[in-house]
């Protein structure tokens, strides 16, 4: 792989997960936040190849194809049949404005930038200048957590976040082994099925599934 082929690949699949991570704070649809999580699944897919590929990692290949699996068809499957089962289509819980999200996320993404400059030291090669990215899709996924009610549209924060601490990895290490990523991808793919039943159960229960109002655990 050229050089400018990897860098404009690495441009396309950092932006498209940093846009993608944008519009699911800024809109309030349960649909639409789970479609924008398939292509951040396959933006993410598609950085994980592009870097291992440019590092010679002979399992980017597998990597790649195994997070297009679970992170852009599974993932997003198990999270709109929940959706669909306790009949969710769009957020009403939110505790902010939209308006209000959108500059949240700006200046997020502005301190992304921020703060990775001194982290990232010398460094100048593309993966290392892509790095921001990655901390802004974190912090997006906090951002979302902590402004969102629903715990559908909470749940996409969790994944927005799990997806910026696996873009942070592969940009700064040029690849994980396959079984450290396949462990860990397993891992939040269990989180996810997991959360969706009790989603489900929640509102069967209780009629609602905006975490705000859960004041209490009871047995």
């Amino acid at each position: 792989m050229s050089t400018d082929l990897y860098q404009q690949l690495l441009a396309t699949t950092t932006g498209l997960l940093l846009l993608t991570a944008v519009l699911q704070v800024w809109g309030r649809s349960t649909v639409r936040a789970i479609g924008l999580l398939v292509l951040q699944g396959v933006a993410l897919a598609g950085l994980v190849l592009t870097v291992g590929l440019h590092a010679g990692e002979g399992s980017a290949l597998v990597v790649a194809g195994l997070l297009l699996v679970v992170k852009a068809v599974v993932m997003p499957w198990a999270m709109l049949r929940s959706a669909r089962l306790i009949g969710v289509t769009r957020e009403h819980s939110s505790r902010v404005n939209p308006a209000v999200e959108l500059i949240g996320a700006a200046g997020l993404t502005l301190l992304a930038y921020a703060v990775s400059g001194p982290i990232l030291g010398n460094r100048t090669d593309a993966a290392s200048q892509a790095v921001p990215v990655g901390v802004s899709l974190v912090l997006l996924g906090f951002w979302q957590l902590l402004v969102r009610g629903s715990a559908i549209t909470q749940l996409v924060g969790f994944l927005m976040l799990d997806n910026g601490i696996a873009a942070i990895s592969f940009l700064t290490s040029g690849g994980l082994p396959l079984v450290v990523e396949l462990g860990a991808t397993l891992d939040v793919l269990l989180v996810v099925l997991i959360l969706g039943v009790l989603v489900v159960r929640m509102q069967a229960e209780q009629g609602h599934i905006d975490i705000s109002e859960l004041r209490e655990l009871h047995d």
